[in-house]
């Protein structure tokens, strides 16, 4: 499974990253590149509990669900909204706003000792490892909107 906390599959996404522009056209959705790179940004605060968020009740909360979805199986395009703390945040300058991203990755990485973590506001409880899968999903998933 690839995950962030892997140093290759992570060297891979910001290499991708670093690819991208601000004005790279998206596949579908609605959001511009700057637009997606906050709104990551934000996710990486929601993963390390610096923002707090509120618990969104529903199916993806249990935990064979949950599975499921973070490990398995396909994301939609489109067609999923994130929770309201993970579009706070409004584009910058691209440059800062890339270092500020890489910035919190590298935090999160660095964090293995740590136990406890934050619960997703969608999908409720989250191990580390949890969370580097999903950050990895998402990530790709938003690299891919973009073509990169």
């Amino acid at each position: 499974m690839r995950t962030v906390l892997d140093p290759d599959c992570r060297q891979s996404l910001l290499t991708r990253f670093r690819g991208l522009r601000p004005d790279s056209p998206r596949r579908w959705g609605r959001m511009s590149a700057p637009r997606m790179l906050a709104h990551l940004t934000d996710q990486m605060r929601h993963t390390l509990g610096d923002v707090p968020t509120a618990p969104i009740a529903g199916p993806l909360r249990w935990p064979p669900v949950r599975w499921a979805v973070v490990h398995w199986l396909p994301w939609p395009r489109g067609r999923v909204q994130g929770p309201p703390e993970a579009f706070v945040t409004p584009p910058a300058v691209w440059e800062h706003d890339l270092a500020a991203f890489e910035a919190l990755l590298l935090r999160f990485v660095q964090e293995e000792g740590r136990v406890e973590w934050p619960d997703h506001a969608m999908f409720g409880r989250m191990s580390r490892g949890d969370w580097g899968v999903f950050c990895y999903r998402h990530f790709d998933h938003h690299l891919r909107q973009f073509g990169a």
